[in-house]
Parts: structure tokens; sequence; C-alpha cells
């Protein structure tokens, strides 16, 4: 089971919107998903058309121990993809997190139990140095740093990097950076707007040697498709898939080595 979560410290960067095109291609694919919402504000949830009843557990509950991982999942309308929801009491989890010591692996600990149903958990992550954010990282083998092709978004990628690199000190984020995802890339006609193209050339300036991924272009199809719960290709516009092919085709390549960073991390052994 390989975990994916995209990251960025600022709202806005295409996190979310990242998150559901990869959970719905995959699992149109073939692969068993679990989307992870790790945001109070539960966009990926509600993407997902997922109404969170009064006596559901959400991943508040999953996070705290007070149900166990499996009765935190739920199915979507899509074959092979299954969702652990948040609301907005999932900003309470934080009190839980900070005390309890081991708040940064506490959700790797939960995912642990279902090593063996899944082939990929995709998190989508609060955009702020949270508890929850920590707790994301920490149960990540790979991240994504979705970007948007502006000055707020390189420096956002910025901010991300420092905090990705401060976790990585302390033995919290024992993944890599899998790449930097250009979002809202402008484009009038067949030119790129100078502005997008001066801000993604700064991002792979700073990229610190991390990948600066396809773009994924400015079009309102984006938000038709996750308003209708649908894939881009589906509304007849499958060029604009192509970024998210590609970070698939990229996980997939990294099959090996994701394995041996999950045999790596710090008192958590996966048995086989």
């Amino acid at each position: 089971m390989q975990t994916l979560a995209a990251v960025s410290l600022a709202g806005g960067q295409g996190k979310t919107t990242t998150c559901y095109f990869l959970a719905k291609m995959l699992a149109k694919a073939g692969k068993k998903v679990l989307a992870i919402d790790c945001d109070p504000q539960a966009n990926l949830t509600f993407f997902l058309n997922h109404e969170v009843a009064s006596n559901q557990p959400t991943l508040l509950e999953v996070i705290k121990g007070t149900v166990s991982t499996v009765d935190g999942i739920y199915p979507t309308s899509e074959d092979n993809l299954f969702l652990i929801p948040a609301d907005s009491g999932l900003a309470k989890v934080s009190e839980y997190l900070s005390g309890s010591g081991t708040g940064a692996l506490i959700l790797q600990i939960r995912l642990q139990a279902i090593q063996e149903l899944f082939d990929y958990v995709i998190i989508d992550v609060q955009p702020t140095r949270s508890q929850i954010c920590l707790t994301a990282v920490g149960a990540a083998d790979w991240v994504l740093i979705p970007a948007e092709s502006a000055t707020k978004g390189v420096n956002s990628l910025l901010d991300t990097q420092k905090f990705l690199d401060e976790q990585a000190k302390v033995m919290a984020f024992r993944g890599q950076i899998l790449g930097i995802v250009p979002f809202r890339d402008r484009w009038v006609g067949r030119t790129q707007t100078l502005e997008s193209k001066d801000n993604i050339a700064a991002m792979k300036e700073f990229a610190n040697h991390a990948p600066v991924l396809p773009t994924i272009r400015e079009s309102e199809k984006f938000k038709q498709a996750t308003r209708q719960g649908q894939l881009l290709s589906e509304l007849g516009v499958r060029d604009l898939e192509y970024p998210f092919e590609k970070i698939i085709e990229l996980l997939e390549d990294c099959k090996e080595l994701d394995s041996g960073v999950q045999d790596s991390k710090p008192g958590i052994k996966v048995a086989v």
C-alpha cells in the first residue's frame, strides 16, 4: 500500500482537486483506493458526495481510536474508491494529537491495520502547520506539493518545503517528495501567460531537486467535473487529465522504492 499526501501550506493551491482526480482515476484503473479527508473544511468529502451523519464516525474518531480504522471507512459511488470522511469536528483532534506524545505517527499507526486492503491511500491535507497536517505528513510515503502558478503559489512552495525539511530532521517525515505540481497554469489560446511562465520557472529554480511535474491548466472543467462527481474524460476533455496520468505513472514506477521506505519507518513493521 502506497500513501500519498497532497501538502501545501496555503489555501487554493489545488490539493483537493489533485486528490479527487488521482483517487477517481486510480479507482477507474482497477486499483483499490482509500481517500482520506484530513481537512476540517471537508471539501474532498463533499466532492466525493458523502454526507456525514451525526451518528457516523469520521477521521476524528479513527485518529482518536474510539473506532477501528475499518469502521471509519465508507464506500463511494465509484467502484474501488473508499473514503474516511471529515467534517468541521476534525478541528477538535488537534488537542488530542498534541497531547498524545506521538501525534506525528498516529495516522500512520491507524493505517497499519488496513495495509492489505488498499493499493493506494490518497490524503488531502489541511493547509496549515496544524497537528492534523503533522500526522498526515507522518503517514505519507510520498508527498505532492501542488502550487498555484502565481506568486502566492511560489511562496507556498517555499513554506511547504521548509516545513517538510523541519519534519524530516526530527524523523516525523520519513517519506519523499514525489513532485511539485503547478496549478492553474494560465494560457490564452495557445500562449502561456507571462505570469504563469515566470512563476513556474521560479518553482523549478526553488525545487531543490524535486521534479516539477506537468502543469494543471486553468479551466472551468475542473469545477464542473468535481460538482458533478465526474472525471474530465467523461466531460470530453481527456487532455486535461494528462498531469494526473503522469503522477500515476510516477507512482507505479516508484513501487519498489516505496516498499523500501515502508520498511524503514521507525517502530512500524508491516507483516507480509
